[in-house]
């Protein structure tokens, strides 16, 4: 029972991750266009990665140190990446729906 809720939250965790990092882009009609949505997403992601993947190798490298060498489970990398990209996407979202990109 503890595999498939290890499961389910991984994969809940990177769908949370994609929803933090959705843009959604008007057609000019009222209505939301599908594929300048998903290159508006994939833009945000493409740009936010590196930095959010810069910190979790930090932070990572961190922790293997604190604990005397022992290597993080690849799962638990990609939980912290998700982790800090939500909070990217959370952040860059706020700043861009708040006005302060055009």
């Amino acid at each position: 029972m503890k595999s498939l809720t290890n499961t389910l939250s991984f994969y809940a965790s990177i769908v949370v991750y994609l929803i933090f990092n959705l843009r959604l882009q008007g057609n000019g009609a009222g209505g939301i266009d599908a594929l300048s949505s998903f290159q508006a997403t994939a833009l945000q992601i493409g740009q936010t990665a590196p930095y959010i993947a810069g910190f979790t190798y930090f932070i990572i490298a961190i922790l293997q140190y604190m604990s005397g060498g022992d290597k993080v489970p690849w799962d638990r990398r990609v939980r912290l990446f998700m982790a800090l990209g939500i909070l990217g996407g959370l952040f860059m979202g706020i700043y861009e729906y708040a006005g302060v990109i055009e």
